[in-house]
């Protein structure tokens, strides 16, 4: 696998938001953050705007929801266009269930786990999902310190990802940046979010490039 760089409009201006999609259309996909104020402690965007920017923009989107009930709400960012969407293991009831329905409508499913959450209760249901998301931050905010004590957990997610023979993708959201970028892609992560990293550049495409070298040295995929 290669590294892939997904900028999170987190960190976009929210006011010139066509614009700064355009701005990092050397990415591999635009990750899309949308919280509602119980699962996490802010309120981002929601339904509509992400509609616009499934058909604004023709990069795949990684619609990431930190949002309680995510059982009832991810189908509805399927079918806006979603190419795939990422919900939280402590949010789900019935994450198989809900991973097979985003597969019938040609969506990605992608499970996410907090920092205090381990990675070996899902071992077991790894081939259910495209995606596993490790975070690296306590989601809710950009521009947090990226936290080192997840590199185990993406070790150990890597290793079992090899050991059972899947495609699984893991990627990586918090604190991404040209220095931790080798960090987690040597662990095994070939998913890399970054916002502030991205978005706080005054060359977006530069920003983009430099992460992207980093982490390919350093991946151990």
């Amino acid at each position: 696998m290669t590294i892939q760089i997904a900028p999170s409009i987190l960190s976009a201006d929210f006011c010139n938001l066509e614009k700064d999609l355009n701005e990092i259309k050397t990415a591999d996909l635009v990750h899309i953050d949308v919280m509602d104020y119980h699962f996490v402690p802010n309120l981002t965007i929601g339904e509509p705007v992400v509609k616009r920017i499934c058909q604004v923009t023709k990069m795949p989107t990684d619609v990431h929801l930190m949002i309680e009930d995510p059982d009832r709400w991810a189908p509805h960012y399927a079918q806006m266009g979603a190419t795939s969407v990422t919900f939280h293991m402590g949010a789900t009831h019935a994450p198989v269930r809900l991973a097979r329905e985003l597969h019938s409508m040609g969506c990605k499913a992608c499970f996410a786990v907090r920092p205090a959450e381990p990675v070996e209760p899902i071992f077991d249901i790894l081939s259910e999902f495209d995606m596993i998301l490790v975070m690296t931050v306590e989601p809710g905010f950009g521009g947090q310190k990226f936290l080192d004590n997840q590199l185990g957990k993406v070790r150990r997610l890597r290793d079992e990802i090899d050991r059972q023979h899947l495609s699984t993708h893991i990627e990586v959201d918090g604190g991404v940046s040209p220095q931790t970028a080798p960090l987690v892609a040597k662990a095994g992560a070939d998913v890399l979010v970054a916002g502030s990293a991205v978005y706080g550049a005054s060359d977006r495409a530069q920003a983009i490039a430099d992460i992207r070298s980093a982490a390919q040295k350093a991946y151990q995929g």
